[in-house]
């Protein structure tokens, strides 16, 4: 097995729409993670700016047994 095919890989979905900042239609739509938890963010993959950003669920893509009750 190679070591490319065991690097995590992340999906960027792509989004439909130009960017406010720079007008390029690169937006993707994928999770991060900053000071203030989780979040699902629509950001522009030419000048980085970041569209839309929501929280997501406190730990990520992990989902606890105890959050679905």
């Amino acid at each position: 097995m190679s070591e490319q095919s065991k690097t995590p890989v992340l999906e960027r979905t792509p989004v439909d729409g130009p960017c406010p900042r720079c007008g390029a239609t690169e937006l993707r739509r994928y999770p991060v993670v900053s000071e203030g938890g989780w979040f699902q963010v629509v950001k522009c993959q030419n000048c980085l700016l970041s569209v839309e950003r929501t929280p997501w669920s406190r730990l990520g893509p992990i989902q606890l047994l105890s959050d679905l009750l």
